[in-house]
């Protein structure tokens, strides 16, 4: 039986037979199909590889103690692709974001058609990790930085363009009123009535998808996208433990700066 309010207390009122079923059913379900899930991961999971997981975890991390700092100067220019393949994708991402957040949002949208065209490209973006776009785009623009700008780009528009259509979607609507009956254009109502009341959220947004995207860029180099993952990929595959664990630290100091950056700028437009 749900408990239920009723003006300032509590009483417990009784389900009816169906609806009590359905929930049964409900529970029944899921307890299924969690079994068949755990059957599936059983079924593809070598057990005795795990027997000596934590001797074998050990052994790693004792082969990359002390990390290889040699090669630091070597990492500088993978690094700064990084932090460029981050940056530029992002500012592209929130470029083509932005047109689209307005056509999906129900209160600027121009046409019913539009907003649907909007939304299928922001949630196909959505569905595709940054990781599958860079694979696609290697072979289709070929391996290097551009690659990796394209893919960062791409997977930020789902991102920051659900986030702002909405925080459109959100807005007062008495600002919008009160342009619209002076007389303005439609243009001049997005300008100085929509904008204004968007403006932090589209800040934050786009400061937050790029502490994202410094993320996701440190690996798109496995996949030939360009910046550090391609020297980590190297390292790795010629078993250079400590070169792996410079890069390692090279990746945690800069996301470390970069959710600094964040949070000094998203305090400062708050």
């Amino acid at each position: 039986m749900p408990l239920t309010q009723t003006s300032d207390k509590y009483e417990w009122q009784r389900r009816e037979r169906n609806q009590q079923l359905a929930i049964w059913a409900g529970w029944f379900a899921g307890i299924v199909l969690f079994l068949i899930c755990w059957k599936v991961i059983s079924d593809n999971t070598i057990w005795e590889f795990l027997a000596d997981a934590g001797v074998q975890g050990l052994s790693l991390i004792d082969r990359m103690i002390p990390p290889d700092f040699s090669i630091t100067g070597s990492l500088m220019l993978p690094l700064w692709d990084t932090l460029n393949i981050a940056t530029i994708g992002t500012a592209l991402g929130v470029a083509m974001a932005f047109p689209m957040a307005f056509l999906a949002a129900r209160n600027t949208t121009p046409h019913p058609v539009m907003r649907g065209f909007a939304l299928a490209v922001i949630v196909s973006s959505r569905s595709i990790n940054a990781l599958i776009w860079a694979m696609l785009l290697v072979t289709i623009v070929g391996p290097g930085v551009f690659a990796g700008i394209m893919a960062i780009a791409l997977r930020s528009i789902g991102f920051v363009g659900k986030l702002l259509y909405e925080a459109i979607e959100e807005i007062h609507p008495e600002p919008v009123e009160a342009i619209t009956a002076s007389g303005a254009s439609r243009t001049q109502v997005l300008a100085w009535s929509v904008w204004p009341q968007i403006l932090p959220a589209f800040v934050g947004t786009a400061i937050y998808r790029w502490d994202i995207n410094i993320r996701e860029s440190t690996v798109l180099g496995l996949v030939g996208a360009g910046g550090i993952g391609l020297q980590m990929n190297a390292a790795i595959n010629n078993l250079a433990w400590g070169q792996v664990a410079t890069v390692f630290v090279l990746i945690f100091g800069t996301v470390i700066i970069s959710e600094w950056v964040s949070a000094k700028v998203r305090g400062a437009t708050s």
